[in-house]
């Protein structure tokens, strides 16, 4: 009898695997703390033999090298791949016995990338599930446009050829486990739902509905922005990642990080976005660790800034860094917690700016005011439609246009407040006056807020 233990990570919307039988088990596309893998396999008392990667991810930095180093497990990658380490090249038709009558498939299905692979968990010669990392997603696929510029096209066809090889070789009852697609920016489309068949999937997956040249077409015009750190991801994994390091940062005391701010390194405040606009360190950003830290602030940082993490409690530095180093940033400068009054200096003050509602943003529109609106959604959302008159920066792209933001009060909002947070950090800490909009965006309407769309704006 064999299982199958999914190991999440909503940060990234990402999932990893651990399947086997009584003695032996595999692990598919491992996360870079590989405690957590580990600690599964305990629980499940088997022995891990084979670390398998479907593909050199664009998203995170791999745990696979490490773990196949801390267990003695083969550690399979595609062939395909060019790495800087020794590994069990993987080739399309390949096997790997992972326990009594539980076998593991390799499959070629390039498309996410032109090496990945998809492997096939076999018990008794009978397909049971199929790992797909990020060929075929829950009702998506993986968008091809990581790679090469000039092979998304190419890459866009394979993805529709891979996807159609799976649904036929394997029956409608074979559980689809794929790596991405609960949240990841390596998703063409955000996916709907935590558990599918090869049969759900053709019945509702638009690669599996859709004819070749319509779906590479629909495709092409639904891929969104991509996080500017996964240009640093595949590098890092192709070279072979270092253990992980998840000691405690040092911890800083006011000198510090006053000393840190004024340096021009990035002090991050993990609190809530309501507590840090309640009161905060001035020029400190603000990236809640009830969010997604490790996403938007690896997306803002300049690539290998020093990073000061601050929150309440210890917890909430720890998580931040586990997160943090799945993307590569390995080590927090230093890290305080506490009340934040306990950060400032003799004579300091915190900062602050208030937070409203889409309804107040009216009144005070109503009221005669002419407010800056800030739209820090991504262009996709804002196709969909924006408030008449808005100012749009995407949010990823404000730290470098802040310039742009015309004078006066600015009131931010993004769809619903975590991203507009984010924004209202960054241009508190740039000297502006602003007004973070914590509120989902479709009251903006039931505000009386004028909306338009692209190309019908006057």
């Amino acid at each position: 009898m064999f299982f199958i233990d999914t190991l999440e990570f909503e940060g990234l919307g990402n999932r990893s695997h651990l399947a086997g039988g009584a003695r032996n088990a595999v692990v598919v596309d491992p996360p870079r703390d590989i405690d957590r893998v580990i600690a599964a396999a305990a629980r499940r008392g088997v022995r891990i033999t084979h670390v398998a990667e479907t593909h050199l991810h664009n998203d995170y930095v791999t745990g696979g090298l490490e773990l196949a180093r801390v267990t003695g497990a083969g550690y399979l990658v595609p062939a395909g791949a060019s790495v800087h380490f020794a590994r069990i090249p993987v080739t399309d038709g390949d096997t790997v016995p992972v326990d009594d009558g539980l076998v593991l498939r390799a499959v070629a299905t390039p498309g996410h990338t032109p090496h990945h692979t998809a492997y096939v968990l076999e018990e008794e010669g009978r397909a049971v599930a199929v790992f797909t990392g990020g060929s075929l997603l829950i009702g998506s696929v993986g968008r091809p446009d990581l790679v090469e510029p000039r092979l998304t096209e190419r890459l866009a066809h394979a993805q529709h050829a891979s996807v159609h090889r799976l649904a036929d070789e394997l029956d409608d009852g074979v559980a689809v486990l794929p790596t991405h697609g609960f949240g990841s920016f390596c998703a063409s489309s955000r996916a709907e739902g935590d558990h599918s068949t090869i049969g759900a999937e053709r019945r509702t997956n638009d690669a599996l509905t859709k004819d070749p040249d319509t779906f590479v077409a629909d495709l092409l015009a639904s891929l969104d922005d991509v996080p500017a750190y996964y240009a640093h991801m595949g590098p890092a994994n192709a070279a072979g990642p270092a253990p992980i390091d998840l000691t405690p940062p040092r911890t800083a005391d006011a000198e510090e990080l006053a000393r840190r701010l004024a340096a021009g390194e990035w002090v991050v405040d993990l609190r809530s976005r309501v507590a840090f606009a309640r009161g905060h360190l001035a020029g400190s950003f603000n990236f809640e660790g009830e969010g997604q830290p490790a996403t938007y602030l690896a997306w803002l940082i300049p690539w290998g800034k020093p990073v000061t993490l601050l929150a309440d409690t210890p917890e909430r530095i720890a998580d931040a860094q586990r997160e943090l180093a799945r993307v590569g940033i390995d080590r927090p400068a230093a890290a305080a917690t506490g009340d934040p009054e306990g950060w400032l200096r003799a004579g300091e003050r915190l900062a602050s700016f208030p937070r409203a509602r889409f309804a107040e943003l009216a009144g005070a529109r109503d009221g005669g005011g002419r407010p800056v609106v800030l739209d820090v959604r991504r262009d996709r959302e804002r196709a969909d439609g924006f408030i008449e008159g808005s100012v749009h920066i995407p949010v990823h792209e404000l730290r470098d246009r802040i310039g742009e933001v015309p004078p006066g009060t600015v009131w931010v909002h993004c769809a619903g407040g975590m991203r507009a947070a984010i924004a209202a950090s960054l241009l508190d800490a740039a000297g502006r006056e602003v007004v973070a909009v914590d509120d989902g965006f479709d009251a903006a309407a039931r505000a009386g807020l004028p909306l338009t769309r692209p190309g019908t704006a006057a």
